[in-house]
């Protein structure tokens, strides 16, 4: 019996695909890179070729990587950024570019929409248990309707990247409940909201969105056309699948009532896992529905590694491109008290502002009591705790937290910087073992529609392995709780509240 699972994970700018085994180990892993398209201010697109090109490219990378051929595969789990507005033909034919998630050519509309309804985002929270943003499925679907209506009108389904990729590997239209309920949606029925719908003035448009399936349900079979693309087996089972929070949450092992996460990657996401959707504290964060009836409610900072990217690139132009880079940058920042000697960094740095722990698309990032004694090492030091202090901020606006947190995303990589975290937070961090945690998640859906876990629950809880381990150092709290205030002094005089 075939016991390999190939999981899709692609985002705005990378496709990554990796193979599993049953026990979650990861055999081999491919990856492409994908450039997002920027035509005007505000837009984020992706070329559906492009999309697909790298996906096929990355499966083959990723098989090849592994060792292994197609017909070693048993099914295929998918995973994307999610939301945003794909549009195809009753031909399956994409009838204009990928809209993806960061685009923000919608917000005139939303305020003008609001201008008409007073309490237009406060309904929406209600419903879906996310603050409002402007790449959301519902949002683009009014936009397209007034600017590109015979676009809209040609097209047959309006769905996600994923479910677009899964149209190209399968030949089948289908939409997941993890997208649905945040189109916006329903969080409490998991699914699309005639109540959404007509308030968004777009509920006869209702017929363009795929039915939302449960996520660990077989979606359809690889054709032979994608068999060719991609070295994958001619009736390959594929998932439903899902968006890339929720299928994160399932790879790290974290599916289970009361498990709080971190992402430190590109997007800073703090969350807590729960056996039933919460809309507290009101107008903050995100709420994700995830397969298995479980929610997780995440506060989020829109910028994580973003932040340190930067900072590279444009403090340490000098080091950017040494292989021991992130070692030499942390023995540079070390010495350093915490508290870095009053240089304080407010980690905002998205030109769509941020959503905890206020709301305020105007937040920008900013380097707060540098003084000519300070130098390039106070303010990489400042971007390491600021995006920890973040994370501690988003932390207490959860509710339901414990004493342990998994930690995954390109930041847990760093010993210090995990450590940070640990003592900032007064938590125990766990970094479960694996990178590629959506492609696992994506994988670990589709080893459940064919039946080889008998819940998503199971499959998660039963491949979690702790790689790292880290203690809050209590010796140190004072001085984190001293550089926990400064932050947040000055966050609140630089934020709209």
């Amino acid at each position: 019996m075939t016991s390999y699972f190939l999981g899709i994970d692609a985002g705005s700018s990378v496709t990554k695909v990796a193979v599993f085994d049953e026990k979650g180990q990861q055999l081999g892993m491919g990856f492409r890179r994908i450039r997002l398209q920027r035509p005007y201010p505000g837009w984020s697109e992706l070329d559906p070729v492009l999309a697909w090109n790298a996906v096929s490219e990355a499966i083959r990378a990723a098989l090849a990587n592994a060792g292994i051929v197609g017909n070693d595969i048993a099914a295929v789990g998918l995973s994307a950024a999610m939301v945003g507005a794909w549009l195809v033909d009753d031909t399956g034919s994409a009838l204009r570019p990928g809209i993806v998630w960061e685009d923000s050519r919608a917000q005139d509309l939303l305020e003008r929409r609001a201008a008409d309804v007073p309490d237009f985002y406060q309904r929406v929270f209600q419903s879906d248990g996310c603050v409002l943003q402007q790449g959301c499925t519902l949002p683009l679907l009014a936009w397209l309707r007034t600017y590109e209506p015979d676009v809209l009108d040609r097209a047959a389904h309006v769905f996600g990247y994923k479910d677009f990729l899964r149209l190209k590997l399968t030949g089948r239209v289908a939409a997941d409940r993890t997208e649905a309920a945040v189109a916006p949606g329903s969080a409490r029925q998991r699914d699309h909201s005639p109540e959404m719908l007509a308030l968004f003035d777009v509920a006869d448009l209702a017929h363009k969105l795929p039915a939302a399936a449960d996520s660990e349900t077989i979606g359809g079979f690889v054709t032979a056309t994608a068999a060719t693309a991609t070295g994958l087996r001619e009736g390959t089972p594929v998932a439903i699948g899902a968006g890339d929070v929720p299928a994160t949450v399932i790879g790290a092992s974290a599916l289970e009532s009361g498990m709080a996460m971190a992402v430190l990657g590109t997007t800073c996401m703090v969350g807590i896992v729960s056996d039933q959707p919460v809309f507290t504290p009101p107008n903050l964060g995100l709420l994700f529905t995830l397969p298995g009836e479980n929610w997780f409610r995440a506060m989020v900072n829109v910028a994580g590694t973003l932040n340190l990217d930067w900072a590279i690139e444009t403090l340490l132009p000098d080091l950017a491109g040494e292989p021991n880079l992130y070692a030499r940058m942390e023995a540079m920042i070390a010495p350093l008290p915490i508290g870095n000697e009053g240089v304080t960094y407010l980690p905002y740095l998205s030109e769509s502002g941020i959503i905890a722990p206020v709301v305020d698309h105007e937040a920008r990032a900013g380097f707060y009591g540098l003084a000519p004694r300070h130098g390039r090492p106070h303010m990489i030091r400042a971007v390491y705790e600021g995006v920890t202090l973040a994370m501690r901020d988003l932390y207490q606006g959860l509710e339901g937290t414990g004493d342990k947190i998994l930690l995954t995303g390109g930041g847990a990589r760093s010993l210090m910087w995990t450590q940070m975290i640990a003592d900032a937070l007064g938590i125990t961090v766990l970094v479960p073992a694996g990178t590629e945690f959506g492609a696992r998640g994506a994988a670990l859906l589709a080893a459940t529609a064919i039946g080889r876990f008998g819940s998503i629950r199971e499959a998660s809880k039963a491949t979690r392995q702790i790689q790292r381990r880290h203690e809050p150092d209590g010796s140190v709290k004072p001085a984190w709780d001293r550089a926990f205030a400064n932050y947040r002094a000055r966050r609140d005089s630089s934020l709209r509240r």
